[in-house]
């Protein structure tokens, strides 16, 4: 027999007898979706009792450090693993260099202290990058012709990182795109013995324009205006180019991948996963959820199945979790369907 597929021809072959009872259906399931491969990202904001919806993404919401706790308490309840922190900064705390992401009490410090001690249980990661801290929006600092600095931003990469480790971050995921910061925040963090800090790296994160809903939960589009961020993250046009980004934060120490954005870009996951054999995770990023949630409360498409069948489609495709807006509601349709 060669190396091709064999199949019986019809009618010695007829594949919708193995679709014919539900009983079979499960049996021949190749890829299967439960709470374990979900990361739910949360928008936390300085106050108390805030709870704001974020117009362009319907059910999602930012919230003070208070209210975020009742959310980590959900997760746990729901049997998700682990959450992922994006901070929404004052505007008066923006700067060109984005000092304040390195402010021992700053909002994610404190954020994960409270966490941490009420839920030591639940696993936080957390964002490292430059741009909800900075007045132009961009990940790193610009030098005069507004280009973003490569190795100045590693070097406040790393504080962040170390800041974070130090309050008990259990992942740390450098969402920046610069070259070699991976390595260089593994060196420091064994140098500082978090060994055990888990670096997630998002090594395949394209510039994309599926991204303008979170901009507006964490208040940068107006910081970035028309700006671009074409300089450091890939050319939605190219494959190779992920798979060597992937190769080299790999070689640089990090223990998970981040393919990002998510269905737009399964080829690229499954490419990665397939060569790397490494833990990697797809983020169905916030303009993936708003158009399926605005496509649902139109009646347009049917809500709950398409949120299992969209997560599903990131598993047949390798990852080994998500990233979802759509984690509470996930569980919720997984719970039921026990």
């Amino acid at each position: 027999m060669n190396s091709q597929i064999f199949s019986p021809s019809y009618p010695k072959s007829r594949m919708r007898r193995l679709r014919k009872s539900d009983f079979v259906l499960r049996m021949l399931t190749e890829s299967s979706l439960s709470t374990n491969n979900l990361i739910f990202p949360l928008f936390v904001v300085e106050g108390h009792k805030i709870k704001e919806q974020v117009s362009s993404m319907p059910g999602i919401y930012v919230y003070s450090i208070d209210e975020i706790l009742q959310i980590a308490e959900k997760c746990i309840e729901l049997e998700i693993p682990t959450i992922a922190l994006f901070p929404v900064i004052d505007s008066k705390l923006k700067t060109n260099n984005g000092i304040e992401s390195i402010n021992a009490n700053g909002l994610i410090p404190r954020t994960v202290v409270e966490i941490k001690k009420r839920f030591p249980e639940l696993g936080i990661m957390t964002d490292v990058a430059l741009d909800p801290y900075t007045i132009h929006g961009q990940d790193g600092i610009l030098n005069n012709n507004g280009y973003v600095l490569n190795d100045e931003t590693i070097e406040m990469l790393t504080k962040q990182s170390l800041l974070h480790a130090s309050v008990g971050v259990d992942i740390v995921a450098p969402s920046d795109m610069m070259d070699g910061r991976i390595g260089v925040i593994r060196q420091e963090l064994e140098a500082n013995l978090y060994k055990n800090t888990i670096i997630m790296a998002y090594s395949a994160k394209y510039s994309s324009a599926f991204y303008g809903p979170f901009r507006d939960a964490i208040r940068s589009t107006n910081n970035l205006k028309k700006g671009n961020k074409n300089s450091y993250q890939i050319n939605p046009s190219n494959i190779n180019e992920a798979i060597r980004e992937a190769a080299a934060d790999i070689n640089e120490g990090a223990d998970m991948l981040i393919v990002k954005p998510g269905m737009p870009y399964l080829d690229v996951l499954a490419k990665i996963k397939e060569k790397f054999r490494m833990p990697t995770f797809a983020y169905q990023v916030s303009g993936e959820y708003s158009m399926i949630k605005a496509a649902s409360l139109n009646g347009w498409i049917r809500n709950d199945e398409i949120i299992l069948e969209s997560l599903i489609c990131f598993r047949r495709a390798g990852a080994d979790g998500i990233l979802t807006y759509f984690a509470l509601e996930a569980a919720e349709l997984l719970r039921k369907s026990k």
